[in-house]
């Protein structure tokens, strides 16, 4: 039995961290909120006071927040660096900026610790399951030591390369993801302003050369896709604040890298004022309502 230390145990963390104490691991949480915590803790977790408490004899410490500079401060300010167990492998699966994951990555290398930066994607419906996508950033050895604790947690694990590759390669995807669901949404509001049924119109372009992970796995439009958010007014799933933090943080990385990624940058202007128009918690897929005309 593994003893691990997970750090935010919110929408994501608290599913993740589930699968471990299913795969009888021993799980000490943290989180800032109590409610959060609740679950987990009758799930068979134990209760830490605070993250230096929850990390000191850990064997594996994995970290889920919300962005880089909460990831700096937990590893970085008299934090885990400081108070984990020597030889602990530290795991990071927040998405955050790359040049916060390089940060860490240099401190702890200089702790003696591994460390892997290792964001998801499968979202909170992945996270439950067990069937979470990580893409990984670290030395080979830390890779080897983390895969056997994130296949508790997933079914599809890939060393994307050196520290921070796994952020740079989540960004990537992600921006990606919002470009073909607007494209998606765009093309089947054109189809019903033109008579089309959206049922035929899904038949014929998820067999055609319109194919894409948008419309045949998340169609944003209720009916053919039964399990996509749109048959749940657009609830649930991932939200489009958090899309937006992706979008943003892929354009950081491009200005930092001098990449031009113009329909990047035009997918986070349209999720920006989706978001503004009160739909932050609504899945991103929903943006096909604003592009129809709908608050």
């Amino acid at each position: 039995m593994t003893h691990i230390a997970f750090i935010g145990v919110g929408n994501m963390g608290g599913p993740m961290a589930r699968n471990l104490l299913k795969a009888s691991e021993r799980v000490t949480a943290f989180d800032l909120s109590a409610e959060a915590l609740e679950p987990l803790v009758g799930a068979g977790a134990a209760k830490a006071s605070t993250v230096n408490d929850a990390v000191k004899d850990a064997d594996v410490v994995i970290t889920m927040l919300p962005a880089g500079q909460h990831v700096r401060s937990v590893y970085l300010d008299n934090g885990i660096l400081g108070a984990g167990k020597k030889g602990a492998l530290l795991i990071d699966s927040s998405t955050i900026d790359v040049d916060s994951a390089r940060a860490v990555h240099a401190a702890a290398e200089k702790a003696g610790f591994d460390f892997l930066d290792a964001p998801v994607s499968g979202g909170t419906g992945g996270a439950e399951a067990g069937t979470l996508a990580f893409m990984c950033g670290g030395s080979e050895k830390a890779f080897g030591r983390a895969q056997p604790v994130l296949e508790k947690m997933g079914k599809r694990i890939v060393h994307a390369g050196g520290p921070g590759a796994g952020q740079a390669a989540k960004i990537c995807n992600n921006m990606l993801l919002a470009i073909s669901m607007i494209g998606t949404c765009e093309a089947f509001v054109l189809g019903e302003k033109l008579g089309l049924d959206p049922q035929k119109l899904f038949d014929i372009m998820s067999a055609a050369s319109g194919q894409c992970w948008s419309l045949t796995t998340y169609c944003p439009v209720p009916g053919p896709v039964p399990a996509s958010p749109a048959n749940r007014a657009y609830s649930g799933g991932f939200a489009t604040a958090l899309m937006l933090k992706d979008l943003k943080l892929s354009q950081t990385a491009a200005q930092s890298a001098g990449a031009v990624t113009p329909l990047g940058a035009e997918a986070a202007q349209l999720y920006s004022l989706f978001a503004n128009q009160g739909r932050a918690n609504v899945d991103f897929s929903g943006i096909i309502e604003m592009l129809r005309g709908i608050r």
